[in-house]
């Protein structure tokens, strides 16, 4: 048994592949190295440098390492980007998609994990919990070709007799491990800690929302949690064709403010917010129904949101070293 892992030598996508290679497993990454490091990989582990686009090069990876399973991570992931490059979003997500898919199915591989978002809910109604039927309407071109590119892989899974797992998973944060660190600045922790360490105080949009202290609530998963999911979805797909598709949570929300907090304890700047006026289209509230991942993944996550800031923030230091003399 081996695992193609696309996107595998990014922020995700590394933790994955060391997990399931720690697992036992045998695993080749595609990657185009546009945001990912190939030093995050292992040396025993195989990276080859290229796109899911090319179909010839997905065809020579499939039959020189003899692959039967696939985890598809590669995608473009900016909600901001995907609003201004909507035509490259739907090429590089569903196109890249498409591509791998062909290929899968003209080399028999039967086993495929799909790495999709919560985005594909869009701004969910006023529940407690966001069930996996909750109904989709995402409100940004990338969640658009995460819903579509779960169409796509369910499709062809049912077309050609693939097993299929789809992953929506939340909002995710932490590290394994400093060097493995997420190094982009566009989610909310380090967003805050760009902010720090740039002297600047963390912001708010909104302290009116209905919820308990009047900021949003989200639901976030340490990465490495999410990485073992994505082991428990692979090894589920040993069965029969079948398709599942579930949420990747804690189940448990977590306010702006409480982020905060957090973050103030580790960091130790315990400066005031900046509190602004809401921004359109936040969703007051958006936590997983974590259930359905119990049940049929046996996965439960593990880590909580204090060892999701202090290795964030370790990382984040370990490329800012400004911000820990701070």
């Amino acid at each position: 048994m081996t695992w193609l892992i696309t996107g595998g030598a990014g922020y995700i996508g590394a933790h994955v592949a060391r997990v399931m290679a720690g697992a036992g497993e045998r695993v080749v990454v595609l990657d185009d190295v546009s945001s990912g490091v190939p030093g995050r990989l292992p040396a025993d582990i195989p990276l080859v440098r290229g796109t899911s686009l090319d179909g010839d090069l997905v065809r020579s990876v499939l039959a020189g390492h003899a692959v039967t399973g696939v985890v598809h991570l590669a995608a473009r992931k900016q909600v901001g980007e995907s609003v201004e490059q909507p035509l490259r979003y739907y090429r590089e997500n569903v196109g890249g998609l498409a591509t791998l898919l062909q290929e899968v199915v003209d080399a028999g591989v039967g086993r495929f994990v799909f790495s999709s978002s919560a985005a594909v809910y869009g701004n969910p109604p006023a529940v407690d919990l966001v069930t996996e039927d909750t109904p989709c309407a995402p409100v940004s071109p990338y969640g658009e070709t995460k819903l579509a590119g779960e169409w796509l892989v369910r499709a062809a899974g049912r077309a050609h007799g693939i097993t299929t797992t789809c992953l929506r998973y939340f909002n995710v944060a932490g590290a394994e491990r400093p060097e493995l660190a997420d190094t982009g600045v566009f989610n909310v922790i380090p967003m805050v800690f760009d902010r720090l360490t740039r002297d600047d105080a963390p912001r708010v949009f909104g302290t009116d929302h209905p919820t308990p202290d009047g900021t949003c609530v989200r639901d976030y998963i340490h990465v490495s949690d999410l990485a073992e999911a994505h082991l428990a979805a692979a090894r589920r797909t040993a069965g029969p064709g079948t398709d599942l598709t579930v949420n990747i949570g804690r189940g448990i929300g977590v306010s702006v403010r409480e982020l905060l907090a957090v973050i103030a304890d580790v960091t130790g700047d315990r400066r005031a917010p900046v509190v602004e006026p809401r921004r359109a289209g936040d969703a007051p509230r958006a936590v997983a129904d974590a259930g359905l991942a119990a049940k049929e993944l046996g996965f439960t996550a593990r880590r909580g949101v204090e060892e999701m800031v202090a290795s964030a923030w370790a990382g984040w230091c370990l490329r800012h070293p400004e911000a820990a003399r701070g």
